[in-house]
């Protein structure tokens, strides 16, 4: 059955899919970094300190992890489909109450519930954007879905600095936040051109609505749906289990790399917006700082489409090992240009680390979500980024106590070793791991459980 999956040729039906995906991934992104944007215009609305100003991106990363860790089991139990369009009501409806919370501790509370959303999409759309899309542009698409991240991060800056640079000042927080809610009715409406992932179907044992989904994508009919569903546990603690038990290394594997690049890459963003461009550091207006995301995320969508063009013309070892040692090495150019107090310098390294630390993360999710079984992968998956979010955390709040002990440069060195930790795993992964361009996820299945 999904031999026509691997060998079917570019259709309208796959644009539709990653495009519809992609979009619900943008969202995501606006809701992730509209906060960067307007986090001095919240701050002076509810009169916060530094410490409650990386509280609100510490429990955004609470809500990511436990909802990528919740939904992607869920996802695996009742379907890719269903989890799409629950996770985007969920982040709509909370994303509307928490632009207009009165308080900071609503605020806090809405924001918790968005990020339990946002986090159900982390995994729902890494497994199926897999499990859709021919074998040999398998990696090219994922990258490019996942480079409508970087359009979504330009879109929240463009937002704040419409509504908080221009129109409305630091109120205008609150339509800016608006903005995301009333985009995800759209990306709702989109997620109706998705189907139901053929492949979750057939490890369901329900082989022809699985073969009637194949045939809609790929115009290849077949008389007969001939699967063998994988046996199925029917817990999260099962699941967990059977990933430990019999997948273990590429469990580790996903979770090293989320792990760094979510401690580093948020730590990066979270670091420069409330430790860098303030008063007697890089000395810039509240309303200059969507400028940064703006141009940043400009240098993140060409980093991600430099991925989205390797993976599968390079290869995904060679391909995550440079994206992570070059996000490491370019830590240190914003680490020179803050200390500089240069707002150009300091805009041009940030932008620098951002093109690599997109290079980093974009070609990770490809790569090790493919390594999970299909009945496996969005459990899989949610628990590599639940625990990456663990590592936001502690990025966010190590940074902060490095930078207040022992200065910019220090902290900036410190998230340079968290990149490190990834292009560790990804060395190790090329001598020890194996190259899975252009292989169909069942053969990569097939040839990890012989090894």
């Amino acid at each position: 059955m999904s031999d026509r999956l691997d060998r079917a040729a570019w259709r309208p039906a796959h644009r539709r899919i990653a495009g519809a995906l992609g979009i619900g991934w943008g969202l995501d992104a606006f809701e992730v970094q509209i906060i960067g944007s307007v986090i001095p215009a919240i701050a002076a609305t509810f009169a916060l300190t530094k410490g409650q100003q990386i509280a609100v991106f510490v429990v955004w990363f609470v809500g990511l992890g436990i909802g990528a860790a919740l939904f992607g089991y869920l996802a695996d139990r009742i379907g890719r489909r269903r989890l799409f369009v629950a996770t985007l009501l969920l982040y709509s409806v909370s994303a509307l109450a928490t632009a207009a919370s009165p308080s900071y501790g609503l605020f806090m509370v809405f924001r918790f519930l968005t990020a339990l959303g946002v986090g159900g999409e982390y995994s729902a759309v890494a497994s199926a954007i897999s499990e859709f899309m021919p074998a040999r542009g398998r990696g090219r698409t994922n990258a490019l879905v996942m480079n409508f991240w970087s359009l979504g991060g330009i879109a929240a800056g463009l937002v704040g600095i419409l509504f908080v640079s221009t129109l409305l000042g630091t109120s205008g927080w609150r339509v800016a936040l608006l903005f995301g809610a009333l985009s995800a009715a759209y990306g709702l409406y989109v997620r109706r051109l998705v189907p139901e992932s053929p492949r979750w179907l057939a490890s369901q044992g329900r082989l022809e609505e699985a073969n009637a989904v194949i045939e809609q994508v790929t115009g290849i009919a077949r008389d007969r749906a001939e699967y063998l569903p994988a046996e199925l546990n029917t817990s999260m603690r099962s699941q967990l289990a059977e990933l430990w038990g019999e997948h273990r290394s590429r469990l580790l594997f996903g979770m090293i790399l989320d792990f760094s690049e979510a401690s580093a890459y948020y730590g990066l963003f979270t670091f420069v917006s409330v430790f860098v461009l303030t008063k007697g550091v890089v000395d810039v207006p509240a309303g200059t700082v969507p400028y940064y995301y703006v141009v940043a995320n400009v240098g993140a969508l060409a980093g991600g489409l430099l991925v989205s063009w390797a993976l599968d013309r390079v290869g995904r070892r060679p391909t995550v090992l440079f994206g992570y040692t070059a996000a490491s090495a370019s830590s240190i150019l914003v680490a020179a240009a803050a200390v500089s107090g240069s707002p150009g310098l300091t805009l041009a390294a940030f932008t620098v680390a951002v093109f690599f630390a997109t290079t980093a993360w974009v070609s990770a999710y490809p790569t090790f979500t493919e390594l999970f079984p299909t009945h496996l992968r969005a459990t899989g998956v949610g628990a590599s980024v639940a625990v990456g979010r663990i590592g936001a955390i502690l990025g966010a709040v190590v940074l902060a106590q490095v930078a207040s002990s022992f200065g910019l440069f220090s902290a900036f060195a410190t998230l340079a070793g968290l990149w490190a930790i990834g292009a560790v795993a990804a060395g190790v992964w090329w001598l020890r791991g194996f190259e899975a361009r252009g292989m169909s996820l069942e053969a990569i299945t097939s040839h990890l459980a012989q090894s």
